[in-house]
């Protein structure tokens, strides 16, 4: 069971951090924890583990699409391997390795795409991921996650490590707002309502969670009552409660750091018009590249913020009242 922190703040805890810590402490239990990473070992904070535990840490280099292919081989031979590189190259450069060496040949192989959407800052547009998951989606069997905050990180990891097949988890690497408290638990494939509401559903993941919470308590100002979900398991999608928030606030924002095209915004969509047809406005990247800048700056420049979502609020509002819609 989760429970919401009463107030959002910079977590104590970087991202990357609470990641290398899960690995290390699976490791311990489980000697079949195998990690690999892309020449990114003190990127993605896993130095610990690979001092520790050097038999079964393995730096392939600058070659991520053979990263995922040793993967897939030491999944073969009963390993659950966890390989890691920056978002941009753990789904553009990986996805026929992970299409064909992982998902179709049916084995068990954990991707950790790190840094995704403007998360990546100053690393800029080529490795600022705005279509990772559109890019993997369509792969059948794979499980998509985005990780909320370190609080979710230790416990889906585990999660993840004990379950077969293919998973693709994408997180930043350093620090966000906190949104869960200590001890909480998840079920992989469901979403979390966070707060409740009766107006609108504001449907989010990953860093926009939290933009999601502060937009209802703007709204709340105005008299709207926005229901706050996290669905952090982006794919299977969780028809169940879209379709339950569909039916009991008619009308559903979506809030991502990503494309609108392919990802959450677009999942959503498809299951709204699957079980109960309603408005739905994105909030996302609206079909553009990255750029170099702050996370802050680019969170504004691409309208990622919580003033954005009040504004889709606002412009959804008029269109779920003059709709016609199902008894």
């Amino acid at each position: 069971m989760f429970k919401v922190c009463q107030t959002q703040e910079k977590s104590a805890k970087l991202m990357r951090d609470a990641y290398c810590e899960t690995l290390m402490a699976m490791a311990e239990e489980n000697n079949d924890i195998v990690a690999l990473d892309a020449d990114l070992v003190s990127s993605s904070g896993m130095k610990p583990f690979f001092k520790k535990y050097p038999e079964r840490a393995i730096n392939v280099g600058i070659a991520e699409a053979n990263m995922i292919g040793i993967a897939a081989g030491l999944s073969a031979v009963g390993k659950i391997p966890f390989a890691h590189s920056f978002g941009c190259f753990a789904s553009r450069k990986t996805c026929d390795q992970i299409m064909i060496s992982a998902a179709y040949a049916k084995l068990n192989v954990k991707i950790l795409g790190s840094d995704p959407g403007v998360t990546a800052a100053y690393n800029g547009g080529t490795h600022m991921p705005f279509e990772d998951i559109g890019v993997l989606r369509s792969i059948p069997e794979i499980t998509i996650i985005e990780l909320t905050d370190p609080v979710m990180v230790a416990d889906v990891v585990r999660q993840v490590a004990d379950t077969y097949g293919v998973h693709y988890l994408r997180m930043p690497r350093k620090n966000v707002m906190t949104v869960y408290e200590e001890g909480s638990a998840f079920e992989i494939g469901k979403g979390n309502v966070l707060l409740d509401g009766r107006d609108v559903t504001i449907i989010a993941s990953g860093i926009m969670v939290a933009e999601a919470l502060r937009a209802a308590q703007m709204l709340k100002e105005e008299r709207i009552s926005a229901r706050v979900v996290d669905m952090f398991t982006v794919k299977p999608i969780d028809m169940e409660l879209v379709e339950r928030c569909a039916r009991e606030t008619r009308a559903i924002v979506t809030a991502e750091n990503h494309n609108v095209y392919g990802g959450l915004g677009s999942a959503v969509s498809e299951a709204v018009c699957a079980t109960y047809p309603v408005p739905v406005e994105m909030v996302g990247v609206k079909d553009q590249f990255g750029q170099v800048g702050t996370e802050d700056w680019l969170r504004k420049e691409y309208n990622l913020t919580a003033e954005e979502i009040v504004s889709a609020v606002k412009r959804v509002l008029p269109r779920k009242r003059r709709g016609i819609l199902p008894i």
